[in-house]
């Protein structure tokens, strides 16, 4: 398959040479006429010269040789029968009739006549051109010839002239066309190279075409395309980290299910065979048991039902029920309940009465969840304190490493140190889904060794009309 610079060089030359063909047929044709033509004309004009001579002239053998001697063309006088009565180049005795040769019967009808063919006297190709005078009374034929030798051999002269300027013309278009496909192909190569780079995926790759418009415009599509394609592949990378992401959380999500359900099941499971291998256990012990699997399965309920809350609130599926309430006395409510849960620890609440606009049931879950967080990650007291418009649980546990402290509220996250059943890690996911739901967020100040704060700002939740979008995210 021949390439387009090889196709454009050779139609070029082609067209080019046949172009230059045609005209020089077209000129050597012309040039032929007009020569021809030209001695037509000058030997009509000579006849005209001549027939002003004529009268004059007493002997018509002298007037023909002076005529041939001062202008170079042949003359013959034929009387009107055909037979030469002068010739300037040749014996006239020796001269056949005339009457039959075409410019002389042209001549009789016409005002001249002309005719060309090959003298069998003088043995070259003539011009003849013969008209009807009158001669002391007499019809004659004046007829005057050139030889065509001379006139084509100057026509030659002027074709090969006019050959030559073609073949120059020619050379020139050849090196044009030659320079043309040059730069075609240099052009091509540059977007066959940019188009190989894109092929191995370098975006950044630069393609410089110098000389065509065209190509020019194709390169700064090309531009656009690999635009475009790179822009594609930006968002693939994205997508399938995002979906590497996906699969991990997942992955993730049902490790931790899998853990969290494993130790409440396996109780269930194990209380259960114990009971049903042995039908004659006693009471006590079979009250025990069974108390030990109805904890259990409560505790897998209360998983699940925090995991479903997680989903709704993510999703946000929760619509909030808008109250007045006292948030000092919920703070004292949650305290005595959890006091109750954990009755070997401290919870003390420092507040002051503040009346609030917000969802009291979530709000109270906030908080549970903040103190149970506390409490198992502090062996010391807990406090919930209310300052000003800032609500914090403050605990003086352990503490959490700064490179977690932006993990430990995402989903099933938990500090590696610290696990714990029924947790699942969705407590401080729950808080921020619901803190977010009211216009605030959950902030986290923590120092290992010292302890941590886990505390949001309440001032949203002052205003008489509370404006919240549940469909913030």
């Amino acid at each position: 398959m021949q390439k387009i610079h090889h196709l454009f060089f050779l139609k070029y030359v082609t067209l080019f040479i046949g172009t230059l063909f045609i005209a020089a047929v077209i000129t050597y044709l012309t040039l032929k006429s007009i020569i021809v033509t030209h001695n037509e004309k000058d030997l009509q004009d000579s006849i005209r010269m001549i027939e002003l001579m004529l009268e004059e002239s007493n002997d018509l053998d002298r007037l023909a040789k002076k005529v041939h001697k001062n202008t170079g063309i042949r003359v013959t006088i034929v009387d009107r029968d055909g037979a030469v009565i002068a010739e300037s180049d040749y014996q006239k005795e020796e001269m056949e009739s005339h009457a039959n040769r075409f410019e002389i019967m042209q001549a009789s009808s016409n005002e001249f006549g002309i005719a060309t063919r090959y003298s069998q006297t003088l043995k070259t190709d003539f011009l003849y051109v013969a008209k009807v005078e009158q001669y002391r009374g007499e019809k004659v034929y004046v007829r005057l010839s050139r030889s065509l030798e001379h006139v084509l051999k100057s026509f030659y002269t002027l074709t090969s002239r006019l050959m030559l300027a073609l073949i120059f013309f020619m050379v020139i278009a050849l090196a044009i066309s030659y320079s043309i496909s040059k730069k075609i192909r240099y052009d091509i190569e540059q977007i066959i190279n940019y188009l190989d780079e894109i092929a191995d995926k370098n975006y950044k790759a630069v393609i410089k075409t110098r000389y065509f418009g065209e190509f020019l415009q194709i390169s700064l599509q090309l531009k656009n395309l690999v635009k475009k394609l790179s822009n594609r592949e930006r968002q693939k990378r994205k997508y399938t980290a995002k979906l590497r992401l996906v699969n991990k959380q997942r992955n993730d999500i049902l490790s931790a299910i899998s853990h969290e359900f494993k130790n409440p099941v396996a109780s269930i499971m194990g209380y259960a065979e114990t009971l049903l291998d042995d039908p004659d256990i006693d009471t006590r012990i079979r009250a025990k048991f069974l108390e030990k699997v109805y904890a259990n399965g409560k505790k897998i309920s209360a998983m699940l039902d925090r995991l479903a809350l997680s989903v709704k609130l993510e999703n946000n599926d929760i619509k909030l029920a808008l109250s007045d309430f006292d948030l000092c006395d919920l703070c004292h409510d949650v305290t005595l309940n959890l006091s109750k849960k954990y009755r070997d620890r401290i919870i003390r609440t420092e507040c002051s009465p503040l009346m609030v606009h917000a969802d009291r049931t979530t709000i109270e879950m906030v908080i549970i969840n903040l103190v149970d967080n506390a409490m198992k990650y502090s062996e010391e007291e807990v406090l919930v304190r209310l300052v000003g418009t800032y609500l914090e649980v403050v605990d003086r546990g352990m503490g959490i490493p700064e490179k977690e402290i932006e993990k430990i509220s995402s989903k099933f996250y938990r500090v590696e140190k610290n696990t714990w059943d029924n947790s699942l890690g969705l407590g401080l996911a729950i808080v921020g889904y619901i803190l977010k739901l009211h216009g605030t967020k959950l902030r986290i100040e923590s120092t290992v060794g010292e302890g941590s704060r886990f505390g949001f700002d309440i001032t949203p939740f002052l205003q008489c009309e509370l404006d919240l979008k549940t469909d913030r995210k």
